[in-house]
């Protein structure tokens, strides 16, 4: 370039510039295009950085709930057997012969007890079999006894039922086991 002037796009004059400072000048402006950038990016960032902690809080909350919650169903399905009870204890004021009473007392206490193992089955906990091999994981060998009908090692009897809860054992099987 020349030594004239020039005039910017405002009409105004400019001071004539050398080649070396038209350099400077394209280099200036670079520079303040890539702060430009750069401004416009750290502000992308905190943005996006404010909303990955607004999702990280929202997914705490919602972590929170779900394990305060998390029995809500297992309760709902629980309260019909807990008005089975109720009823079995009303039934008991009921004047009845007392041999006739006991016997519907017998027959509601065990409709109540199918329905509560009907709820906790559908929930994933259900009884150890009793017909299955002695497992010291399941089972809690509480007494041996000499059987001539068992081979050794075999349960005998079963003193308390043991239950688990999908694949974790929550309580063992009290038994006996054959010598």
């Amino acid at each position: 370039m020349s030594n004239e002037t020039k005039e910017d796009v405002t009409g105004e004059e400019q001071v004539p510039l050398q080649e070396g400072e038209e350099c400077v000048a394209e280099e200036l402006n670079e520079l303040e295009t890539l702060q430009a950038e750069l401004a416009a990016l750290k502000d992308k960032y905190a943005r996006v950085h404010a909303d990955f902690d607004n999702i990280k809080k929202r997914l705490e909350r919602e972590k929170y709930q779900a394990l305060e919650y998390a029995n809500e169903k297992f309760a709902k399905d629980l309260i019909p057997v807990v008005d089975s009870l109720g009823m079995a204890i009303g039934a008991a004021e009921i004047e009845a012969e007392p041999a006739v009473l006991l016997e519907k007392l017998k027959e509601g206490v065990e409709l109540t007890m199918k329905q509560l193992l009907g709820v906790l089955e559908k929930h994933g906990v259900t009884p150890v079999d009793e017909s299955e091999p002695f497992d010291p994981n399941i089972h809690n060998a509480v007494q041996s006894v000499d059987s001539p009908e068992h081979e050794s090692g075999a349960i005998v009897n079963t003193f308390q039922k043991g239950y688990r809860y999908k694949e974790r054992t929550l309580r063992d099987a009290m038994v006996v086991i054959a010598n």
